[in-house]
């Protein structure tokens, strides 16, 4: 038995979404997931800025790293700022001490007049919105940042978008990062994603994919409740699946206790191994992170069964490359306190423009 383990990997954040915490209520009470979306998710991102951006990342870095999870993989989205919003948010996690991968979702679902629909015709052609955030992830990875090709499901993409947001993974030798049949939207994502999916895709949620597709798929179990939405019941498919939080945080002992929970529903013979190995696949993104320390408060840390059912476990140490970022629990490279305030100065210029 161990209090140790390497840095934890979240493989799917929405670090933008950081501020989100109190925002106003919507102007009607969302009754589907595509009220939800357009009701409050699709106005916030709206409204987003560089100042935003940057505190929101760095306040979501922050509790990432105070929680053990030392890497991200980010997807973003801000539809009125879009050129060097992926330079922001790495700059933010850079900042804090936290490693991510992060790309622009792409979609077609603001027109060129600027009206914002539920969903896109396969057939029409591709807006200067989903030209523009392809770029940003073009000139992101020509410029070195780590990351992939965005996009933000194939119901609000047409058929251009998504043949242009592969042919450009291809390019730079990374996989695409997409949501895939979260909702019944999305539920003829597999049709359209079959033919061009490769096995470096990033396939988030699959709560209702009805076909096997190439790729690695992102269990988000938090958010599916949240969202209700389904289960995803990875466990019934042969792709390799990591464990996310889709923007709810960056907890993933949290993360891992209720996707064991939610597995054992669905399945009384599974064990919380099979949840742990969902966490540890992240390290095919993050091979460092395996080099991070972190010590934690309980001693039986490497235990799944144990830690399964111990709840209140948390970092009193992290370690990434070799320096001492957390200890007794406080982080030692920013003040989290100022981190929070300038977050909530944001989080109130955010919410007033709701």
């Amino acid at each position: 038995m161990s209090n140790r383990t390497p840095g934890l990997v979240c493989a799917h954040h929405h670090l933008y979404s950081t501020l989100a915490r109190g925002m106003p209520a919507p102007p009607s009470a969302p009754t589907d997931f595509i009220s939800t979306l357009r009701q409050v998710w699709w106005r916030l991102d709206a409204k987003l800025d560089a100042e935003m951006l940057y505190w929101s990342a760095a306040l979501g870095a922050a509790e990432a790293l105070m929680s053990g999870t030392t890497s991200i993989i980010d997807h973003h989205e801000s539809p009125n700022f879009i050129e060097g919003s992926l330079d922001v948010i790495a700059q933010a996690c850079a900042d804090i001490g936290v490693r991510v991968n992060t790309c622009f979702g792409a979609t077609d679902r603001w027109t060129d007049n600027g009206t914002l629909v539920d969903s896109v015709s396969p057939h029409s052609s591709m807006t200067s919105a989903a030209r523009r955030a392809l770029d940003e992830c073009d000139r992101f990875l020509n410029n070195g940042g780590r990351g992939m090709v965005g996009l933000h499901a194939s119901f609000t993409c047409s058929d251009e978008t998504l043949e242009a947001a592969t042919e450009m993974a291809k390019k730079h030798s990374v996989g695409v990062h997409i949501h895939v049949a979260e909702g019944i939207d999305d539920a003829c994502a597999g049709q359209r994603l079959e033919p061009i999916a490769s096995d470096d895709w990033l396939l988030v949620h699959c709560v209702l994919l009805d076909r096997q597709l190439k790729g690695r798929i992102v269990h988000n179990p938090r958010s599916n409740m949240n969202n209700s939405v389904g289960y995803a019941a990875p466990s019934r498919r042969t792709n390799t699946t990591l464990l996310g939080t889709d923007g709810i945080g960056s907890d993933m002992l949290e993360e891992f206790r209720l996707a064991f929970a939610r597995l054992r529903e669905f399945d009384i013979k599974e064990n919380p191994a099979t949840a742990w190995s969902w966490l540890e696949n992240g390290y095919h993104y993050f091979p460092e992170a395996r080099e991070d320390v972190v010590v934690w408060s309980y001693d039986a840390v490497d235990d799944p069964w144990k830690l399964a059912f111990t709840t209140g476990v948390h970092p009193v140490e992290v370690i990434v490359d070799g320096i001492t970022v957390v200890t007794d629990g406080k982080p030692t490279k920013f003040d989290i306190n100022e981190v929070r305030q300038k977050a909530s100065e944001q989080a109130k210029r955010l919410h007033e423009r709701l």
